[in-house]
């Protein structure tokens, strides 16, 4: 496939890119090879290149980005300490093992409450369909489901006896026994 608007852009700019490559990568090999995957690219957007406005501009961005992907690669990284690599246990942050006292809390919620928090907040949905669910104005969905969050919080401290460590997080609490069927 040979796009006239490829090959008069390419022919040029090509010396000017060479010589930017060059200078930013230090080699000469390495410049010659980053210009070929840069044409390569250009080549692959097809009939697309041709209707960039700046063909300049856009050869230039594009070796800009293979250059950062270049140095990326011949970077030097350091290996994982063995601790990283190895826990020694898997333990779930406290926030996360709170799970297990939440389905009962719930269950001790009012309903309008509950159907808040599981429609928002579990099942992900917008508060929009909480708002019609509900028949009332997005600001109103809004505010139940602040309250909604509010009473559930005070119920989790409560009930778990949560306790936050000193930036607020969730750093321990007492597990509830599951609801008597």
């Amino acid at each position: 496939m040979s796009l006239p608007c490829l090959m008069n852009a390419w022919a040029a700019h090509e010396a000017e890119l060479l010589g930017f490559l060059r200078h930013h990568s230090g080699h000469s090999d390495d410049a010659e090879e980053l210009l070929q995957e840069i044409f390569i690219k250009a080549l692959r957007q097809g009939k697309k290149f041709c209707s960039v406005a700046n063909p300049r501009a856009w050869l230039f961005q594009v070796a800009r980005n293979t250059l950062i992907d270049h140095h990326r690669q011949k970077r030097e990284s350091l290996p994982l300490d063995e601790e990283i690599l190895h826990p020694e246990k898997e333990t779930l942050p406290a926030v996360d093992a709170l799970s297990q006292c939440l389905p009962r809390v719930l269950e001790e919620l009012p309903e309008a409450d509950r159907l808040a928090i599981v429609l928002c907040d579990i099942d992900g949905r917008p508060q929009q369909e909480l708002a019609d669910q509900l028949g009332v104005s997005l600001s109103g969905a809004k505010s139940r489901l602040q309250r909604a969050r509010l009473r559930l919080r005070q119920k989790l401290e409560t009930a778990c006896k949560v306790r936050l460590d000193a930036k607020g997080a969730v750093c321990c609490f007492t597990p509830r026994s599951p609801a008597p069927e």
